[in-house]
């Protein structure tokens, strides 16, 4: 199972049947799949920077007091 560090948090890999899939180990909802362990990982960093970004927007909503 390979891992690699993405930002001071651990990315994990496994072969499945389909292809692989990938997960961030610290941050839930971190996590991908792809035919290719490459096409794995860049799915993997773009879903770690749409969470980031999700988070960041919710945190400025919710310090301004902006409710959805």
């Amino acid at each position: 199972m390979p891992k690699e560090t993405i930002i001071g948090a651990t990315a994990v890999y496994k072969k499945v049947p389909e292809g692989y899939i990938g997960y961030v180990e610290e941050i839930p909802g971190v996590n991908t799949q792809g035919s290719t362990l490459k096409e794995t990982k860049e799915n993997l960093k773009e879903a770690l920077r749409l969470v980031l970004e999700t988070n960041k927007e919710l945190e400025h909503q919710q310090s301004q007091g902006i409710r959805k």
